[in-house]
């Protein structure tokens, strides 16, 4: 008998490795936050002892998600600025916001909230892009969350730095703070083709290629961005970052509403990955990916929320549904991205994006314990045929109660373990009332 940390019996197991595999009446085990087996209930019972052992009979076991596109402190924007296109909700609202109100405060607050509700509906893993990266690493690690950091890079001044060398240093300086903690990882994150110079965008691939640290780009997120890229540089986004050398494994490329064959072809030779945002590509109209496309050329597509000041939020239950409904009108083939391929979408191939495919995305004996109980005992759920379907098709992020990272229980039953949520949702509305006052 075997002595472990915690055992966590349920109704059916997901592990996402091997793809589309259910495990009925199944256990993990769990010791020193990492996935020791995963086994027969009553094999677990006879072979481990648990300090902890929790049962959910009604429930299934799933990977953490993985919110593989996030601006986490625009969580404080949501609702602000809602039905425009994009370059209006950008230029007239949210920049000129920005500008005004980003800070280490807001940052802060708008991150603390954005976390709080992540955990909440399951995700143990986001990629950010905003300023102040150092905080958002900060509360990633108090509220036990794994996050990626964005080194994030732009042609103009703002409140995190006043140049591109501003950029760089301070961007650096975040990566060495955190490149030991088993939380954080950080990435580059240059805003978009359109506000970075060819040779911002060379130094991002120099460093990227020295650090081994993925890119993560806004790019073809619009057919005006096309327009814009032929006018200024005489070829469309994608053709200009291959001239540079960053379609690469090491990228991930955001939206990629606009694509033709050839640039499918190209993202999947070259080994990049996407990450798909559905809700808010069709909320700000920006245009559909060809996601069953890119899939049956082998590109690895990851899911995003992108922020909840153009989503509205950050919910990747949501996300997982959007994605599954949408390929399939968009490929006209009712085949396309069936349930366990959007669940593999929303957990391993996240991981994979980011790199971080050996330690979360599925459960699988030797990776963290990063999981999350999801209960289908409720009518919208019943009766179950198939769990995965009834996940992606029917099931909501409030039927997530319980969450781990690394096999810390952060959400119990339903409830946060860690942070005061009455403050956080009272800093909020402080900044609800402010930015209102200021309109």
């Amino acid at each position: 008998m075997q002595h472990v940390d915690l055992i966590i019996a349920a109704r059916w197991i997901v592990p996402v490795e091997p793809d589309g595999l259910v495990l009925d009446n199944h256990a993990m085990v769990i010791h020193e936050g990492t996935i020791r087996a995963v086994l027969p209930i009553a094999d677990a019972a006879e072979h481990y002892a648990a300090a902890t052992h929790i049962e959910r009979p009604h429930h299934v076991l799933i990977p953490g998600l993985v919110n593989a596109h996030t601006h986490a402190a625009m969580s404080l924007f949501r609702g602000m600025a809602d039905d425009l296109p994009l370059a209006e909700w950008l230029e007239r609202h949210i920049w000129p916001a920005e500008g005004r109100w980003a800070s280490t405060e807001f940052v802060r607050d708008g991150t603390e909230l954005a976390i709080l509700e992540m955990l909440r509906g399951g995700t143990t893993c986001f990629n950010d892009m905003y300023f102040f990266p150092d905080i958002v690493a900060g509360l990633a690690i108090e509220h036990g969350i794994r996050a990626s950091a964005g080194m994030i890079v732009i042609e103009h001044p703002t409140v995190w730095a006043g140049d591109t060398s501003g950029y760089f240093s301070k961007g650096l300086a975040v990566h060495d703070q955190y490149q030991d903690h088993p939380l954080i990882q950080t990435c580059f994150a240059p805003h978009a083709p359109y506000t970075v110079c060819d040779e911002t965008l060379n130094r991002v691939r120099v460093l990227s290629d020295e650090l081994d640290v993925p890119v993560h780009i806004h790019v073809h997120e619009t057919a005006h961005e096309i327009e814009m890229s032929h006018d200024q540089y005489g070829c469309r986004p994608l053709e200009r970052l291959d001239r540079l050398g960053l379609i690469n494994p090491q990228l991930m490329a955001v939206h990629m509403t606009q694509l033709n064959d050839d640039e499918i072809r190209l993202i999947a030779d070259r080994g990049a990955h996407v990450v798909h945002c559905p809700e808010s590509n069709m909320k700000l109209a920006s245009g559909l990916c060809p996601v069953a496309a890119l899939l049956s050329a082998g590109v690895n597509v990851a899911l995003g929320t992108d922020g909840a000041g153009s989503n509205n939020d950050l919910d990747m239950f949501g996300e997982m549904r959007t994605a599954a409904l949408l390929a399939k009108s968009v490929a006209a083939d009712a085949t396309a991205v069936p349930a366990h391929q959007a669940l593999a979408m929303a957990t391993i191939n996240g991981a994979r994006a980011l790199g971080r495919e050996n330690e979360t995305g599925s459960l699988v004996a030797g990776k963290q314990a990063d999981a999350v109980c999801v209960d289908l005992n409720h009518p919208a759920c019943q009766p179950v045929y198939q769990p995965i379907s009834q996940l992606v098709y029917s099931a909501t992020r409030d039927q997530v109660t319980d969450v781990w990272v690394g096999g810390r229980q952060v959400i119990d039953q339903g409830d946060a373990i860690t942070g005061d949520e009455c403050d956080i949702l009272e800093r909020a509305s402080a900044w609800q009332k402010r930015l209102s006052n200021q309109q």
